[in-house]
C-alpha cells in the first residue's frame, strides 16, 4: 500500500462516514428536527468520523510496518493501540469499507466442537444483548421483542448478540453439556467476549437473559459494568414444571431431528439438571448472592407465566444497587418508549467515563 492509496481510501472513508454531515444537519434542522434529535444525530456522525480516522490510522500503521503497542498487548486488548470500544469502531468501519458492494460474511466464533454465530453493530462501549426465547434464543428473534436493543442503541454502543448454542432457528451448535447447562451457555458468552478482545462490558437480557445475567455476575463480576434485565424468567412454585415442559416439547424434538447425536433421553437429562435440580428463584444464583451483589442493575418486570412479577421485584428489593422501570411497560407505545428511555439513561449513567467521552 502506498501513500496515494491511503489518501484515496481516506477520501472515500470520510465521504462514507461523514458525507454531507454539516449540510445534512442544517437540512434536518430546517425540516423540523428537534434539538435533542439534532444533537444525537451530530454525535452519531462524529462517532462515525472518529471510527473512520481510527481505521485509516490502522491502515497507515500496517502499510508501513508499525508494530502494535507492547504495553497494550500486556493488558490483553488484542489490538493494543486502541481501547476495546475503539477496536469495535475500527472493526465496524473497516468492514463497512472493505465489504462495500459485497455480501458481508456471517461472523462465527469457534472453539473446539462449539460454533457460535454472532452479530455486532455500532461503535462505543460494548453492550452484550441476550435475546429472549428460552433455549431457542437467537439474534433473529430480537426482531420480535418489545424493542430491539441492537437498533435502539447502535448509535452509542458496540452491540453484540449471539444465537444460543443449539437453539432451533439459530446457527450456533455444540455439545449438550448435561452436567452443567447454565455454565455451558455462560462459557459461550464469556468466550465470545474474549474472542472479541472485550474485557468489561454492559449486558442486557430478555426472558432467559435474566438467569444468564445473574450467572454472568456470579462467574465474572469484575467484567460486568451494569446489567438490564427485561421481562426476566424466574421460578413459579405454582407452575414448577413450566420450563421443563415448554422445552421438552418446544426445543428438544426439533433439536434431535437435526442432530442425530442427541437423543430425547439426553434432552430430558439436560432439562432436569437445568430447571428441576435448582427449582427456585432465578435458577442460577441464590437470594444471598443477589443481596451481596454490588453491580448496578435495572429491571423491567413482566407478569406472564414464564416471567413472574414477584421474582423480578424480589431481585429489585434484594439487590443493593437496583432500579426498576415502570410496570406495565409493554401495554402502550408511550410506556414502551418511556422504558427504552429508562434503559438508555441507565446505560449512560454506568458506562465508563472514558467510553462516554468518545
Amino acid at each position: 500500500m502506498t501513500m496515494d492509496h491511503l489518501t484515496d481510501a481516506r477520501k472515500e472513508g470520510m465521504e462514507m462516514f461523514f458525507g454531507d454531515g454539516y449540510s445534512g444537519f442544517k437540512a434536518g434542522w430546517r425540516f423540523g428536527m428537534g434539538v435533542d434529535e439534532a444533537q444525537d444525530w451530530l454525535r452519531a456522525s462524529t462517532r462515525n468520523l472518529i471510527a473512520a480516522i481510527i481505521q485509516y490510522v490502522g491502515e497507515y500503521a500496517r502499510a508501513f510496518g508499525m508494530a502494535e503497542c507492547p504495553a497494550g498487548r500486556a493488558r490483553g486488548l488484542g489490538s493494543p493501540a486502541f481501547p476495546p470500544y475503539a477496536r469495535g469502531a475500527h472493526a465496524a468501519s473497516r468492514d463497512a469499507v472493505t465489504t462495500l458492494g459485497e455480501e458481508k460474511p456471517m461472523p462465527f466464533y469457534e472453539k473446539g466442537e462449539i460454533r457460535i454465530h454472532y452479530e455486532e453493530v455500532g461503535p462505543g462501549f460494548p453492550l452484550l444483548v441476550i435475546p429472549g426465547g428460552g433455549l431457542n434464543s437467537t439474534f433473529a428473534g430480537l426482531a420480535n421483542h418489545p424493542f430491539n436493543p441492537m437498533d435502539e442503541f447502535k448509535g452509542e454502543y458496540r452491540c453484540i448478540a449471539m444465537d444460543l448454542r443449539n437453539a432451533n432457528g439459530g446457527q450456533s451448535s455444540g455439545p449438550l453439556e448435561i452436567g452443567r447447562p447454565w455454565d455451558a451457555y455462560t462459557d459461550d458468552q464469556l468466550s465470545l467476549m474474549d474472542h472479541l478482545a472485550i474485557g468489561k462490558f454492559l449486558v442486557m437480557g430478555f426472558c432467559i437473559g435474566g438467569p444468564f445475567i445473574w450467572n454472568l455476575l456470579r462467574r465474572a463480576p469484575d467484567r460486568i459494568v451494569a446489567a438490564v434485565l427485561a421481562q426476566p424468567s424466574g421460578f413459579r412454585p405454582e407452575m414448577p414444571d413450566l420450563f421443563y415442559t415448554n422445552n421438552i416439547t418446544g426445543w428438544g424434538p426439533a433439536l434431535c431431528a437435526r442432530r442425530p447425536d442427541i437423543t430425547m433421553a439426553m434432552v430430558d437429562a439436560f432439562l432436569n439438571k437445568m430447571y428441576r435440580s435448582n427449582a427456585d428463584f432465578v435458577f442460577t444464583v441464590t437470594r444471598d448472592f443477589v443481596r451481596a451483589c454490588q453491580t448496578p442493575i435495572l429491571v423491567l418486570p413482566d407478569d406472564v407465566p414464564a416471567h413472574p412479577y414477584a421474582v423480578a421485584m424480589e431481585t429489585v428489593r434484594l439487590a443493593p444497587n437496583s432500579k426498576v422501570s415502570l410496570y406495565p411497560w409493554k401495554d402502550s407505545q408511550d410506556h414502551l418508549q418511556q422504558a427504552v428511555r429508562h434503559v438508555r439513561t441507565f446505560l449512560r449513567a454506568h458506562q465508563p467515563v472514558a467510553a462516554a467521552a468518545q
